[in-house]
């Protein structure tokens, strides 16, 4: 019986990494004109549900997933190591923003992460490109990242509001046995 439960666990976190891939893929096809490295972060929501069901380290184990997948598929290095870097620095954050002393809302959680993904990649660019005058971007960077991240909490809020019963079975493994 164990197996099987695991057999749900991996195909409920397959599952989630084929729908961050979809939705990273179909953000890709809507760039915001004018605001480089502007993005919705759909796939954000996504970890953020993962966060509820798997915890800290399952979900990094996603992100990881996905930006390796993300930069095979459609990218390539450079991009990949933005993505590490938000990706990283942003699970850390939403983790952060769920814990008992600040328990946030899936909005509240949601714009950490997406400020905390944006800053990570804004840092990480200054430093590639070694001028401090990309640093006032951010700006940009922290209005956008709050309406994305407000936006894609929310809609992870709900998902688990009204799925969380069936992804809670799924992602928890059992210790019972069926009479044996």
């Amino acid at each position: 019986m164990r197996n099987a439960i695991s057999t749900r666990r991996l195909s409920l976190s397959a599952m989630l990494l084929a729908v961050m891939l979809l939705l990273g893929y179909v953000e890709s096809l809507f760039p915001v004109a004018g605001l480089p490295g502007v993005k919705l972060g759909l796939s954000n929501g996504v970890l953020l549900v993962s966060l509820h069901l798997f915890g800290f380290w399952h979900s990094m184990l996603l992100m990881l997933g996905k930006v390796l997948l993300s930069a095979l598929l459609f990218g390539g290095i450079a991009p990949m190591l933005y993505a590490l870097a938000g990706g990283i620095v942003s699970m850390t954050g939403m983790w952060l923003a769920m814990r008992p002393r600040l328990e946030l809302s899936s909005a509240g959680t949601g714009i950490v992460g997406a400020i905390c993904h944006n800053m990570a990649q804004l840092a990480l660019a200054t430093a590639v490109v070694e001028t401090k005058e990309l640093a006032y971007y951010g700006g940009i960077l922290l209005a956008s990242g709050a309406l994305t991240g407000a936006a894609t909490g929310i809609a992870a809020g709900q998902v688990l509001r009204h799925a969380g019963n069936l992804l809670q079975k799924l992602s928890k493994e059992k210790e019972k046995t069926e009479g044996r």
